[in-house]
């Protein structure tokens, strides 16, 4: 799969017009935009546009790895996006890997301020967690949740782009071994997006996370601190389908330390209607 990226992103920086974006990410219509990996983007899908999402996160040293595919719609012009978010899991729960479904999210983003045009953009994002996956073999938190993001993009140069995120996570109704259990986390991203090239960009994401779990009348706090250099593509077809394949080597940095996983993404974006709404 690696080189099978490496081929794509050289197809890309072959294909493309050697100049920079405009005023925005989305002066040119071609220009990757709404592709990162572990942090979350303030643009949502144009009228009439959809996009499939693929991410595969893989240990390298546990040999664990989680699958997601994520289908945006936007429900009505540029401020409102509906998206689905399911996942595969293959964990060591303690009796060997085991692969299965986890937990489905079903996530609303409001377009507040600016769009993929704009050199600040803020979509806020409400999210509803279903309990999905097995929470006996870690694929599952064992109840409903609640999560909200606020995503904050913002253009510094014809060449330099970050998006930035606070997040957090309600799940009051989990179940553990130990019996029912309550989680409260909070999260933070931040990227740099540098567009070396119209079709290609290099990217840096930080993604933190700390959270607090209570079951079986004692609170533990969990934390995951990963660093994440990465690449980007994109492949422009004549009918309007831009696919972007990704390739990232994500690392715990502080109280991670020593982790080490590598990333593959692709995701493929087109229109659904000559006529948007």
């Amino acid at each position: 799969m690696p080189t099978l990226i490496a081929a794509a992103l050289a197809l890309a920086l072959a294909s493309a017009e050697a100049e920079p974006a405009g005023k925005g990410e989305a002066a040119d219509p071609d220009v990757i935009q709404d592709n990162s990996f572990l942090v979350e983007e303030a643009y949502n899908q144009e009228p009439g546009v959809i996009q499939h999402i693929g991410l595969l996160q893989r240990d390298r040293r546990t040999g664990d790895w989680l699958f997601t595919f994520t289908e945006e719609w936007p429900a009505h012009g540029v401020e409102h996006q509906l998206s689905a978010t399911v996942n595969m899991a293959s964990l060591d729960a303690g009796a060997g890997h085991e692969t299965g479904l986890g937990d489905v999210a079903l996530n609303y983003r409001y377009q507040a301020v600016g769009d993929g045009d704009a050199a600040v953009a803020v979509a806020p994002r409400a999210s509803v967690l279903f309990p999905t996956g097995d929470w006996r073999k870690a694929r599952g938190n064992g109840g409903p949740g609640l999560q909200v993001m606020l995503p904050v993009s913002t253009v510094l140069s014809p060449r330099f782009v970050t998006h930035s995120n606070l997040g957090a996570t309600w799940a009051p109704w989990g179940k553990t071994t130990e019996g029912s259990s309550r989680t409260a986390a909070l999260n933070m991203g931040q990227s740099v997006v540098w567009l070396a090239h119209p079709n290609v960009n290099l990217m840096f994401e930080a993604s933190y996370t700390v959270a607090e779990v209570y079951a079986g009348g004692t609170t533990t706090t969990q934390q995951l601190l990963l660093l994440s250099p990465g690449i980007r593509g994109a492949i422009n077809t004549s009918f309007g389908l831009q696919i972007v394949p990704g390739l990232a080597f994500p690392f715990g940095f502080g109280p991670s330390a020593g982790g080490r996983q590598v990333l593959l993404y692709l995701s493929f974006e087109h229109p659904v209607t000559k006529n948007p709404w």
